[in-house]
């Protein structure tokens, strides 16, 4: 399961999950978003989905760009360790 939002996390931390559900949420809806962001998390997140745009600075970026999972479950369990 994810971590929930921590009240207590620094603003910068509460951003980058707030994120990191809208992404999770634009791969469940859309198939071809989920592949991209499953092939290239990077390029997924920078390209954004339907015209929304993702802010996920450089050192999230650069964790996301480690996730290797071949599945929207594996990515998602991955992430909630970052």
């Amino acid at each position: 399961m994810l971590k929930h939002i921590n009240s207590t996390a620094s603003p910068k931390r509460q951003l980058a999950s707030a994120e990191y559900s809208r992404i999770l949420s634009a791969a469940v809806i859309s198939a071809r978003f989920r592949k991209m962001l499953l092939a290239d998390p990077v390029k997924a997140i920078s390209d954004g989905y339907s015209g929304e745009k993702f802010e996920i600075g450089a050192d999230e970026k650069n964790r996301l760009a480690n996730i290797r999972a071949n599945s929207l479950a594996d990515f998602a369990a991955q992430l909630s360790l970052i």
